[in-house]
This record gives structure tokens, C-alpha cells and sequence, in this order.
């Protein structure tokens, strides 16, 4: 696909996540890991503005030299900004101006690709592909949280959360002990926390062929599961206890019944799809109450062509850390990834918000262990 083609199908889509919209929606943060909506328009653009026209495009005219200050996201390199918290509390730019941002960009983007591109510049253009691609996850899943914590319970769209209604019959798949290759290798666009290729020792395990289910989930929580401190870590029981955590997010139950907020508004729990939207804490508590426990990151990346994956963002127990030969890049391409390798864990897979063309079984995503608004599950290993 050539570059305008792949630049122009990528930018329309994160427009088409916020078409259901109200203008009050692009507005919201209720919680500081909630962006609102037109904070993403508006920073995804940002990134081609900042990073490729900037520097590459001949004659370019920034758009508007304070929107550095309003979008950008983290990068130290490139200046000061609205702290992550503060940014719902942006009426201005309104809506129509960012949409208005993002048109400019564009036409200026298509010229630029239209003359003849260096490699540094290509490069670059795949990361902010992928850059954009990333964020239209963290758009759809911050518009759930969004309309999710509305009283009124809107629906976002008449939009399924699971990929296969049938659930399989969960197998155990054995893999043996050995040394084996891990990290990405190819011609293909990766990150550059999936680098370098290496091998590891593993010993033999069993890893679950289906993700848990909610019905699963269920019996978990009847068994009083998070009522007995015996299955979390102590950093974990008390995220419980302080938060009062008695359920996956956007659970509630109602005259006995168990509903979940979906994208297509409040609807009984499927008891066949797979759990989502919960924390490293409660996915290690399950595991321990199950008799099992959690798949490291290598142990899923062996394992992972041997089963479907790719509807939920899938806990594992490995620490998110830099891979042996890991460098980051010079400047502020090099803030992307490894100044966030502490305190995190990775989760693999994808998930039925991963955008098209965004996967591949080497991706390393990271959150924080109480975090859960994004499609995350659970994959035993015995």
C-alpha cells in the first residue's frame, strides 16, 4: 500500500471511532488515564505536525505554535505541556478547530508524500502510523470508560466485544522444556521495546487454549474470592479493600442478576464471552484460586501460535523490561518506550479494539497492575 493510501485510510479511521459523538463526549476526562476524545485528534496530529512536517516538509507553516503546549503527550525533548490531568479541563480548542487541525495536517501530510521520501522520513511515517493506531485503541476504550461511567448508560454503537460467539472447548496445550527465540525478526514495522531477538530457557508448561470467561469469572466471585485475602498479593488486597473491589469494571448487579456496560449500553453478562476489563491483580487472584497461575511473556509468545488470540489484552507475569541489546533512539523518538520500563507489567495479544493491521504475536503492551479499562483477560498456565 503507498504511503498516502496507508496515511489517509489510517486518519479517517480514528474519525470514523468518534462519528457516534456528542459534542459534550469529546470533552470528558473522568479519570486522569481518560484522555478525552478530541485530546487524541488533536495530539495524533500533533505527531505528523511535530515530527515529520516540521523537520522534512520545505516551507511548512505551523499551524499554531501553542497547540505544542496543548498536545503533547510526554516527550520531554520537545518542551513543556498540559499535565496529563488538566486535560479535560480544555473547552479550547473546541471540537470544529481540532477537526480544522487535523484537515491542515492532512493536506500538508499528502503533499509531502507526493515528493520523493527519505528512509528517515519512511521511518518515521511508520511510527506515527502505528503511533495513531494505537491511539485509536486508547480513543475507543476512553470513550467507553466515558459513556460507561454516565449514569444513563448511552450506547456507543450497535458494535460487538467478542469475536466468536461458539467458545470452544479449553484445552491445555504442552510445550516442552528448551531454549527458545523470542522478539521480533523480519522486514516488518515493530517497536523498539520488541527488539532485540534472543533466545530463553523455558521449562515445560501447559497454557489454557481459551481465555477465562465471565461465566468463570462468576464462580470466582460467588467462591467469595475477593473477600478472602489468600489469593492476592498484599499490594493487590489492598487495592481492593481501598477501592471497594467486588467485580470486573463495568459490572453491576442488579436484583441478583450480574449486567456489564458494553459499547452497545447496558446488557446482561455474556457468560460465554471472555472477562474483560480487569487488573493484573484480579487476573494473579484468579489464577491463585484456581490452583494455576499466569503465563510469563515468552512462555504466551511460544505458545501463542498454537492457540487464537486476539480479543483480549492478555495478562502475563513478566515484569515489562528492556530486551538484551535494547537502545532507545536519539532525541525525542527515544522517550517512546524505555523510559516507561518500571513498575509495569506486559500484556500480549490484542484485543476487539485493536485496530486492523496492528498485531503481530511479538507486540509487548504495558500498563500498570491496577489498570483495567482497557480489554484485558486472563490465559492459565499450569
Amino acid at each position: 500500500m503507498a504511503f498516502t493510501e496507508e496515511y489517509l485510510q489510517i486518519r479517517k479511521y480514528t474519525e470514523k471511532i468518534c462519528e457516534p459523538l456528542q459534542t459534550e463526549d469529546y470533552v470528558v476526562q473522568p479519570v486522569a488515564d481518560v484522555s478525552p476524545p478530541k485530546w487524541h485528534l488533536g495530539h495524533t496530529t500533533w505527531f505528523f505536525e511535530t515530527f515529520i512536517l516540521m523537520p522534512f516538509s520545505l516551507n511548512y507553516q505551523v499551524y499554531n505554535t501553542e497547540y505544542n503546549y496543548v498536545f503533547n503527550s510526554y516527550y520531554e525533548t520537545v518542551g513543556n505541556r498540559v499535565i496529563r490531568t488538566d486535560r479535560g479541563n480544555l473547552s479550547r480548542p473546541g471540537v470544529h478547530e481540532i477537526y480544522q487541525y487535523r484537515a491542515y495536517i492532512d493536506e500538508a501530510m499528502v503533499k509531502l508524500l507526493a515528493s520523493p521520501l527519505t528512509s528517515a522520513v519512511k521511518e518515521l511515517l511508520r511510527l506515527g502510523f502505528n503511533h495513531e493506531q494505537q491511539h485509536q485503541e486508547l480513543l475507543l476504550t476512553d470513550i467507553k470508560y466515558i459513556l460507561g461511567n454516565n449514569p444513563l448508560f448511552p450506547v456507543y454503537a450497535d458494535k460487538t466485544e467478542v469475536l466468536n460467539e461458539a467458545i470452544p472447548q479449553a484445552d491445555f496445550i504442552s510445550i516442552a522444556a528448551g531454549i527458545y527465540e523470542v522478539g521480533h525478526t523480519g522486514e516488518g514495522f515493530c517497536f523498539d521495546n520488541e527488539l532485540s531477538r534472543h533466545q530463553v530457557y523455558l521449562q515445560a508448561y501447559e497454557i489454557c487454549s481459551q481465555l477465562v470467561s465471565n461465566g468463570g469469572f462468576m464462580e470466582f466471585i460467588e467462591a467469595g474470592g475477593y473477600s478472602n485475602f489468600n489469593y492476592w498479593h498484599a499490594e493487590g488486597w489492598d487495592w481492593v479493600k481501598n477501592n471497594h473491589i467486588t467485580s470486573p469494571m463495568y459490572w453491576h448487579q442488579i436484583e441478583g442478576k450480574w449486567f456489564n456496560y458494553t459499547l452497545k449500553g447496558l446488557q446482561p453478562v455474556n457468560v460465554d464471552a471472555p472477562v474483560s476489563h480487569i487488573s493484573y491483580y484480579e487476573a494473579y487472584a484468579f489464577a491463585s484460586w484456581k490452583g494455576m497461575r499466569l503465563p510469563t511473556e515468552f512462555e504466551w509468545e511460544i505458545a501463542a501460535r498454537s492457540f487464537n488470540w486476539g480479543e483480549r489484552w492478555e495478562w502475563t507475569e513478566s515484569a515489562y523490561l528492556p530486551y538484551p541489546g535494547f537502545s532507545k533512539a536519539p532525541g525525542a523518538i527515544g522517550e517512546y518506550n524505555g523510559k516507561f520500563m518500571v513498575n509495569q507489567k506486559v500484556l500480549r495479544g490484542a484485543s476487539i479494539a485493536t485496530p486492523p493491521n496492528h498485531s503481530r504475536i511479538t507486540y509487548r503492551n504495558f500498563f500498570h497492575p491496577h489498570l483495567r479499562w482497557q480489554y484485558t483477560g486472563i490465559r492459565l498456565v499450569k
